[in-house]
């Protein structure tokens, strides 16, 4: 199927919820679920992406490429799948583990085989302009770890500067989770990499409680600022 075929099958008020972890009982998968629920109630038809559960394959190949020059050239049938799910949704919702101050190999992965040239950039006309895309990282970091704010900054340069940019999305934001872990982690001086004790019980019940609560936060201000007239 050439790339010009693909038809923009959007239907009002879809979501694409792309989740890039490789355990479904982790704390990645339990937020992608909960904001799942919260973009349903706010009248979201959910179109879940489980990048491993669907084993994507992340590593770009030849036949993602066939020729660089040519916006409408056909791609693999695998990418092109992934497109006509973007083209279907009004915006995207991706939640991943923060790696290395990045987003995960798989996400990076999806990211560079399906926005590709062509289809997400590189047009007179963005294929993708008017769309919406939010970005929820979960980071180990404790939340008074300095490196908060360099995570933030680098994902935000990346997604939001970026790819936003290139591919003229009406919005992008990038909602930073610290905390995730159940021993906080943060770095002294020296670089000494420092554990606090591990939570438990009500302790640990509260903490994600909480985290939880600033997720769907996110996912609230995120959708508000949709509701604000022009």
């Amino acid at each position: 199927m050439q790339l010009n075929q693909i038809e923009d099958t959007a239907t009002a008020r879809t979501a694409l919820v792309v989740v890039a972890h490789p355990r479904p009982d982790s704390l990645t998968a339990h937020i992608a679920r909960l904001t799942a629920s919260r973009l349903t109630a706010a009248g979201y038809r959910i179109d879940l992406l489980d990048l491993h559960a669907e084993d994507f394959d992340p590593r770009m190949t030849v036949a993602d490429l066939p020729d660089w020059g040519n916006r409408d050239k056909a791609y693999s049938a695998e990418v092109e799948s992934h497109m006509r799910r973007i083209l279907a949704a009004d915006l995207i919702v991706a939640v991943f583990p923060v790696y290395w101050v990045q987003v995960p190999a798989m996400l990076k992965g999806w990211i560079d085989r399906v926005w590709n040239y062509g289809f997400a950039y590189g047009r007179s006309k963005p294929r993708l302009a008017g769309k919406r895309a939010l970005w929820l990282g979960l980071a180990g970091a404790a939340d008074d770890d300095d490196v908060v704010d360099i995570m933030r900054q680098s994902l935000s340069a990346q997604l939001d500067d970026g790819l936003a940019y290139y591919c003229g999305l009406t919005q992008s934001s990038v909602g930073l989770l610290p905390g995730a872990e159940e021993k906080q982690q943060r770095l002294d001086a020296e670089g000494n990499l420092l554990f606090d004790d591990a939570l438990a019980g009500a302790e640990r019940a509260a903490h994600y409680t909480a985290l939880e609560n600033r997720a769907m936060g996110i996912v609230d201000d995120f959708l508000a600022q949709d509701r604000i007239p022009a």
